[in-house]
């Protein structure tokens, strides 16, 4: 279950620095604050992908997010 969280939340925030990535470009700034998002979500899909025994496979992420989903509404 663990492995199922770390995927989520970095899927998430990897989700939401596209707005921010967008943002800083359009403002002519360079995206730090995107950058650092992208490296942690990354990260969390990175590490939730090399420690589960199985792996996972592309079909295995909506299930992972009804699982995690799941856990935080029971």
């Amino acid at each position: 279950m663990t492995h199922d969280i770390y995927l989520v939340l970095g899927l998430v925030i990897l989700m939401l620095t596209i707005p921010s990535i967008v943002s800083a470009l359009l403002d002519g700034n360079a995206p730090r604050f995107a950058a650092i998002m992208i490296l942690i979500g990354g990260g969390l899909v990175l590490a939730a992908l090399t420690q589960k025994p199985e792996g996972y496979t592309f079909g295995d992420i909506p299930l992972a997010i009804t699982r995690v989903v799941g856990y935080f509404l029971h």
